[in-house]
């Protein structure tokens, strides 16, 4: 069809996160440009066959989702098109707990929510009083059948489910699809991820969200939120968020 076919490494994400991108860009030599999508939405985009080698000898073996399929067939793409031999990637299966990569894929995917309930009586459309809480958890969804590759996300989401210590929760979206979902929000758990993210920081838009959850963290420990003064704060953060 005298089409011409060229590879690109392409990452998505809210204009929010074009510091992180920028500094992205710094740590792999200044490769791949920027290009705006309407008002919200920015991509970075390694093009050129260089920047592609160093990106995919980075990344190599360290991908753990079935997007790996779809980087093996960048790898042999890119072998046959610049006559190089680049071997398979294959899955990474080490200890979460022993890196950072969770950390990335929570920049993508992941919310750190936090929930103020106000105290209700009884009326007559409420049976049963509601009692004041302040609750706070970690959310990450995946979609449970990933189209590219054509592979279930439920392994994946197994593992990450047991690296949380927490249960896949499943539910259909408003376009009618399946989500599996992982939430953490016992204290004792909380804790868990708060002392992971202290040693592997985040460094994009979540960054902000993820220091108003450790402030509301740190209230609960020391029952600041249950004094008028705490739930004012917590108010006043919400409002922020």
């Amino acid at each position: 069809m005298n089409r011409v076919l060229n590879p690109r490494i392409v990452f998505t994400s809210h204009i929010n996160n074009l510091g992180l991108y920028a500094f992205i860009q710094k740590e792999l030599g200044n490769i791949g440009r920027f290009q705006y999508i309407g008002n919200n939405n920015i991509r970075y985009i390694i093009g050129d066959s260089k920047g592609m080698q160093f990106f995919i000898n980075l990344i190599h073996g360290k991908i753990r989702t079935p997007k790996n399929k779809r980087f093996n067939d960048l790898i042999k793409f890119i072998n046959s098109k610049y006559s190089l031999n680049i071997t398979e990637s294959l899955l990474d299966i080490s200890k979460l707990i022993n890196n950072s990569w969770f950390t990335g894929f929570t920049e993508a995917d992941g919310h750190f929510g936090i929930k103020y309930i106000e105290s209700k009586p009884k009326s007559d459309t409420r049976k049963r009083s509601v009692s004041e809480s302040i609750n706070l958890k970690f959310r990450l969804d995946q979609r449970s059948y990933n189209k590219p590759t054509s592979s279930s996300m439920e392994p994946f989401m197994q593992t990450l489910a047991s690296f949380l210590s927490c249960n896949i929760n499943t539910y259909t979206n408003n376009l009618g699809i399946e989500v599996l979902s992982v939430n953490v929000s016992s204290i004792d758990n909380i804790k868990f991820l708060i002392d992971y993210f202290t040693k592997y920081p985040l460094l994009g838009a979540k960054y902000e969200d993820y220091i108003k959850w450790i402030v509301v963290y740190n209230m609960i420990i020391t029952k600041e939120h249950l004094t008028e003064e705490g739930r004012l704060k917590v108010k006043s953060i919400l409002k922020k968020q």
